[in-house]
């Protein structure tokens, strides 16, 4: 039982950990909002599966700093996007935006569902086709126990 109350309290206790640190903390606490919502969403370079709010590089640091300055001078969250889209490319984006040249990131899991349906489809479609035996004449009947009653070579 105790273990069980252990292993609960460790689950609570367990929060997910962000890297900012005190001191890149904004005093406005709308503004902070923004900035971890903005930050949670535009990947780590460093890390690269990673958002910027959780990782401890330094480069994601400078990231958050950043984000932080263009929010203070009163850019919108899309401006701050776009400013670190224009300035590290659209990798930065953890979720790709919709795009010619980024439709095949989002049509690709469709589409490979998709075609294995298909495939599941036509190879079950033929399993079925096969011929009964049924449906033999009596000659083809006679052949196929000719070729079964012999021995293996």
């Amino acid at each position: 039982m105790r273990l069980i109350i252990g292993i609960l309290v460790m689950m609570l206790a367990s929060t997910t950990c962000h890297a900012v640190q005190v001191d890149e903390i904004l005093p406005n606490p709308a503004l902070e909002l923004r900035a971890r919502d903005l930050s949670s969403g535009l990947r780590c370079l460093v890390c690269q599966n990673q958002s910027i709010d959780d990782s401890d590089a330094p480069l994601a640091k400078d990231l958050r700093l950043l984000v932080r300055e263009r929010l203070l001078a009163g850019d919108t969250d899309t401006q701050v996007k776009a400013f670190l889209v224009a300035r590290y490319g659209e990798f930065i984006l953890l979720n790709p935006r919709w795009e010619f040249k980024t439709g095949f990131l989002w049509l690709f899991p469709l589409l490979s569902f998709a075609l294995a349906t298909l495939y599941l489809w036509r190879v079950r479609s033929l399993q079925g086709s096969e011929t009964p035996v049924e449906h033999l004449s009596e000659v083809e009947k006679a052949q196929l126990d000719a070729v079964l009653s012999r021995p293996p070579d």
